[in-house]
């Protein structure tokens, strides 16, 4: 793989290069390797206990025969599709896997359900054949809700269709020893639990059992996928000097130059590896976002120009050599106008494997210099205990509470917050005109993912960004939580958020219990608790956010909402 950075720094190469002697003096990259929890923290709660990546790739050469006679054992029995259900770090990287590598001729198609949409879920109801289809349960702490959710609906959906006595046939898990859905895995009789390495939190999980099951059953070469990662976990390791070492120079820039202002990442992306910016974003928000500090990743935002952008950017990009349609001088314009960049390329697309490893690396370095622990998440929990609560009050009196009364109602949307104008595009003009240099803007929608929602809410995206010329991100609902959510709570508070919901056309129940016919709450209620107690988390944080409640006018919404400029 090959590595560049630009040299020219502006301002900050004194900075940079103060920080890297500090980092070669105090032993650091020795000491990472080395499992020294007192490189970011003095009590080693949360990071003894979550180092296990650094050894990853190479312990699952030992695992891949099994997974590969497992994968012989579901073709011979005429397997064709796989779903996996999961949210945050067990779904990122198998969902990165499967748009960057497709699928293998003669392999199994695998997809991704990590959206408690009614719609999305029932859509594969619809696409799948029950007969050849096989579900991927994959929770670390085996007890995420999203997760369990998904396998009561689809276990009891299955028995219908193959029968209960063969419904367990249909499902593997993939957790940690010792979990809830260990548990659930043995009780409802599943055709396979691959136990993964404890040591290593979600977001440090694309080269374990998480990511890889997936991969080598889509007919991914694993190991090709394991030689470049030890390729780049010798060129980061203990002994190489920080000057030559990668991680060490990323990390190190990461962390100082957020510590200067320049706290937006903003990852540029070839067309065939754009998906990879997705797990990136969970990695580098999550880690970093808390104690009132924290990096921003931008992901999925196009080239502009110099003049379009705030001194709050740090810009990385990500070219595959073969791709001939890289804006190479749009990229020099940037440099040239005093952003800081580091450009990297990779040879082929098996060189992810050596990007999943360096990015871990970096972004634990860019922990240290930013003074937190990169492997807790310790705003997460917030918006999940609220959610729970108020789901628990929807099973008691029937009805979700609203943490706000509703500002007003106008043009088919509700609009929440303390915005007291004529209509929604207003609000919103209201709401974005609070905007300063160095804020950023995210908008997190609580709707179906489809294609044209996706078109909708990128233009609304970018016109906010070019009218404030503000870092402006995008996530879908809930699964965002398990992303940035972290660091929208955490980090120093420049966020505003734009909560975009939704009512469902056709709801759909969760069985109490796997292969139940009772239902005390649907996806369409969870989705609801979850956006709900997620606003009020952010109201607990004293964020500044609004909330567009689009009713079933999803796509009309979105539209009116993007052509609030025009």
């Amino acid at each position: 793989m090959a590595f560049e950075i630009d040299i020219k720094m502006s301002g900050y190469q004194g900075v940079v290069e103060g920080a890297l002697r500090e980092v070669q003096e105090k032993h650091i990259i020795q000491r990472i390797w080395e499992g020294d929890y007192t490189v970011w923290k003095e009590c080693p709660d949360e990071i003894t206990n979550r180092l296990g990546w650094l050894q990853s790739a190479e312990q699952m050469k030992g695992v891949l025969p099994e997974i590969e006679d497992f994968l012989d054992g579901l073709q011979n029995k005429g397997y064709t599709d796989v779903l996996l259900l999961g949210m945050g770090g067990s779904s990122l990287a198998p969902e990165v896997y499967r748009k960057v590598f497709g699928v293998k001729p003669g392999y199994l198609n695998v997809t991704v359900l990590d959206s408690t949409d009614p719609g999305a879920v029932l859509s594969f109801t619809h696409q799948l054949k029950p007969e050849t289809t096989l579900f991927i349960v994959s929770t670390k702490s085996g007890g995420t809700v999203e997760t369990l959710s998904f396998f009561q609906y689809f276990y009891s959906w299955m028995g219908h269709k193959v029968g209960v006595e063969h419904t367990g046939e249909h499902f593997i898990a993939i957790t940690d020893p010792g979990t809830f859905l260990v548990k659930i895995a043995n009780t409802f009789r599943f055709r396979r639990v691959f136990l993964n390495n404890p040591n290593l939190g979600g977001r440090y999980s694309a080269l374990s059992c998480f990511g890889l099951v997936p991969a080598v059953l889509m007919g991914i070469d694993v190991p090709l996928l394991l030689e470049r990662v030890d390729l780049m976990a010798k060129a980061c390791g203990p002994d190489i000097p920080p000057p030559g070492n990668p991680a060490v120079v990323l990390g190190t820039l990461m962390g100082e130059l957020a510590k200067n202002w320049r706290d937006k990442l903003t990852v540029l992306l070839s067309p065939s590896i754009i998906s990879f910016g997705d797990w990136l974003e969970q990695l580098i928000a999550e880690s970093t976002g808390k104690e009132g500090t924290g990096i921003l990743p931008v992901v999925g935002e196009p080239v502009m120009s110099p003049s379009s952008y705030e001194k709050d950017r740090f810009f990385v990009s990500i070219s595959l050599d073969q791709d001939e349609t890289w804006p190479e001088k749009s990229m020099e314009s940037l440099f040239l106008a005093g952003h800081p960049m580091v450009r990297m390329r990779m040879e082929d697309v098996y060189d992810l494997g050596a990007h999943f490893f360096l990015w871990e690396l970096a972004t634990a370095l860019a922990g240290y210099r930013l003074g937190i622990n990169p492997f807790d998440q310790p705003n997460v929990e917030s918006a999940k205990k609220i959610a729970q609560r108020m789901v628990k009050e929807y099973q008691e009196k029937g009805i979700l509470p609203e943490p706000v009364s509703p500002s007003h109602f106008s043009q088919g949307m509700t609009v929440y917050g303390n915005h007291k104008t004529e209509n929604s595009q207003a609000a919103l003009l209201n709401f974005l005109s609070r905007c300063n240099p160095g804020d950023y803007v995210s908008v997190q929608a609580y709707i179906q993912p489809t294609p044209e929602t996706d078109d909708l809410l990128y233009a609304l995206r970018m016109a906010i960004t070019r009218r404030y010329q503000v870092a402006t991100t995008v996530g879908y609902g809930p699964r965002f939580l398990h992303s940035t959510g972290q660091l929208h709570k955490g980090d120093a508070g420049r966020g505003h958020f734009i909560q975009i919901t939704s009512d469902s056309v056709r709801d759909v129940p969760i069985p109490d219990q796997a292969g139940g016919n009772e239902s005390s709450m649907t996806f369409g209620v969870l989705k609801s608790a979850q956006a709900l107690g997620d606003f009020q988390a952010l109201e607990d944080q004293k964020r500044h956010l609004i909330r567009f409640h689009l009713g079933h006018e999803v796509t009309v919404g979105l539209d009116r909402l993007k052509r609030t400029w025009q």
